[in-house]
C-alpha cells in the first residue's frame, strides 16, 4: 500500500481506522506537500503576467521549489510510516537470550533514529515551503495572496507537527551526542519557520486590510 497514491477517502479511512500509522508525522508531510503545491499555484499565477514582469525569475524559482518539495514531501508520508512499522518490528525481536536482547536494543536504536530522521526532513523542508510563501506573499498576484497566506499557515503547522515527532522520538535514544545533534537542526527549522511566518504574518495583515 503506498500511501500517496491512495484516493484522498481510502486514505482518510486508513487515517481513521485503529492503525496507529500513519500518524502524525504522516500527515505533517502531506500538510508540507500540500503548502509547497499551494505555493507554486500561486508563482503559476504570476509568472509570465506583465505586471508582474520584475519578480519573473522569483516566480521561476518559487514554482520549481514548491514542485519540487511538495513531491518530496509526498514521499515523506510513505517514509514516516515505513520508519514506525521499522521500529515496531525491532520491538518485536526475540529477548529470550542476553544475545537476543543486546540485538533487540541495537534494533530499536537504529529504528528510532530512523523515527526521528524523517520528521526532521519533513521539518526542514517545510521551514523552506514557508521561506517560499513569504516570497509568493511579497512579489506573487495580489489576487491570490489568501493561498501564499494560507500556504504559509500550513507550513507553520505542519513543521510544527513534524517536530512533536521529532521530541517524541528523541525521547527513546540513548545517543545523547546524537539527539543533541538534532535538537538543535530541529530548533533552528523551528526558529526559520517562525521568522519568516511573522513577516508574512504581518504582510497578509496589510493587504487584506
Amino acid at each position: 500500500m503506498i500511501l500517496h497514491e491512495m484516493t484522498l477517502p481510502a486514505f482518510v479511512t486508513e487515517l481513521a481506522s485503529n492503525s496507529p500509522a500513519p500518524g502524525g508525522g504522516s500527515i505533517a508531510a502531506l500538510g508540507g506537500a500540500l503548502a509547497a503545491g499551494l505555493v507554486s499555484m500561486v508563482g503559476e499565477l504570476t509568472r509570465g503576467r506583465e505586471k508582474y514582469a520584475a519578480v519573473q525569475a522569483d516566480m521561476d524559482a518559487l514554482c520549481a521549489k514548491g514542485k519540487k518539495y511538495a513531491e518530496t514531501l509526498l514521499k515523506l508520508i510513505d517514509e514516516d510510516t515505513a520508519a514506525f512499522n521499522d521500529f515496531m518490528a525491532a520491538m518485536k525481536l526475540p529477548k529470550d537470550t542476553d544475545e537476543q536482547k543486546a540485538a533487540r536494543r541495537a534494533a530499536m536504536q537504529e529504528a528510532a533514529k530512523s523515527t526521528v530522521e524523517v520528521p526532521l526532513r519533513t521539518l526542514n523542508l517545510c521551514a523552506e515551503v514557508a521561506k517560499l510563501a513569504l516570497v509568493a506573499v511579497r512579489e506573487g498576484n495580489v489576487n491570490a495572496v489568501s493561498d501564499a497566506g494560507t500556504a504559509g499557515q500550513f507550513a507553520r503547522a505542519a513543521g510544527t507537527c513534524a517536530a512533536y515527532n521529532v521530541r517524541i522520538n528523541l525521547l527513546g535514544i540513548k545517543d545523547e551526542a546524537y539527539a543533541a545533534e538534532k535538537r538543535a537542526a530541529m530548533n533552528a527549522a523551528l526558529s526559520a519557520i517562525d521568522a519568516a511566518m511573522a513577516e508574512l504574518t504581518e504582510l497578509m495583515e496589510k493587504r487584506l486590510g
